[in-house]
């Protein structure tokens, strides 16, 4: 079986604990090489993850034959340099999200993997979630009537060192933001497949708790063009973790508790009932082996650089 031969830059807690793991797991594809600043930290991760080298500079992984696709996992400002570097040395990119800081460098990135014939991903794994697949096609069959209302709560108390690994996700200028820039972008991806585009945004960021460069809370509001009205709400600030989908149709609705564990509780005019529909263990599996086949195929990943790009306009637009 042709296997698609990756390079990793980046070695944090979520290639870790779902990238380097699905890369090592999958049929489709083969883990080559990492790339960590601190050397002996790629040694042991490349050893445990099976692959066969490592380094310092990630720009090794450039003029490395053996390598066809590079995942980048570094923090989000890094990753259109990254990325345009590696298209155009014609290797296949999957990003991880947010894609990028802002529009412009989102399209630098597309015109420099479009240019160079290579495919470019971005790591929005919720959309291969099967919940959300089977949001869609309820929506798309019209069981439940015209969805007018949506309402998404994404709440995780972050309030880490400022030496810590992940301390730089409260650095503008490194992050992009706080929350709603962080994981509120996932929710949007999830909104922008299920109702299509969003026509106007109004927004409301604050610190409500933590005083720091980036907000903590922060509520968005969508007009779709089709016609729902939406809320997303996000903070690092609530005890209390939340990560709900809830939909309100002209004939029902659909209440999902948390987004992450699949389970649904539909309304219609008949009654009530429940729908499970869970994930795989690793929830990056889906994402990797589709852009890992997309490449075998020479088709477009599901998620593309493209949809990358209209998740980074609504959030330019809740950032104005």
């Amino acid at each position: 079986m042709a296997k698609v031969r990756w390079g990793l830059i980046g070695c944090g807690d979520i290639s870790r604990r779902r990238v380097a793991p699905a890369l090592r797991d999958s049929p489709l594809c083969e883990l080559v090489a990492v790339s960590r600043a601190k050397a002996e930290l790629g040694e042991s991760f490349a050893k445990e993850f099976g692959a066969r080298r490592w380094c310092a500079d990630w720009h090794d992984f450039l003029t490395d034959y053996e390598i066809d696709a590079i995942y980048v996992a570094t923090p989000v400002h890094l990753h259109a340099e990254q990325v345009i570097a590696a298209a155009e040395r014609g290797k296949h990119v999957l990003c991880e999200k947010p894609m990028a800081l802002n529009v412009a460098e989102c399209d630098r990135m597309i015109d420099a993997c479009r240019g160079n014939d290579v495919k470019l991903g971005v790591a929005y794994y919720r959309h291969f979630y099967p919940v959300v697949r089977r949001v869609k096609q309820l929506i798309d069959t019209d069981e439940l009537g015209v969805p007018v209302v949506v309402q998404i709560n994404a709440f995780e108390w972050f309030d880490p060192e400022p030496s810590a690994a992940r301390g730089w996700l409260l650095k503008r200028e490194l992050s992009g933001g706080g929350p709603m820039f962080d994981f509120g972008c996932h929710r949007i991806e999830v909104l922008l497949d299920l109702l299509g585009d969003i026509s106007d945004v109004k927004s409301t960021l604050a610190n409500a708790f933590f005083n720091r460069e980036v907000e903590d809370t922060a509520t968005a509001i969508f007009q779709f063009e089709r016609g729902t009205c939406g809320t997303l709400t996000v903070t690092h600030a609530a005890r209390e973790p939340q990560d709900t989908l809830d939909l309100f149709f002209t004939n029902g609705s659909i209440h999902i508790p948390v987004l992450n564990e699949g389970t649904m509780r539909v309304l219609t005019k008949d009654g009530e009932r429940i729908e499970t529909h869970p994930n795989q263990p690793n929830i990056h599996q889906p994402l990797i082996e589709d852009f890992a086949r997309a490449v075998l195929e020479n088709r477009d990943p599901v998620v593309t650089g493209e949809i990358g790009r209209s998740v980074a306009a609504i959030e330019e637009k809740i950032y104005e």
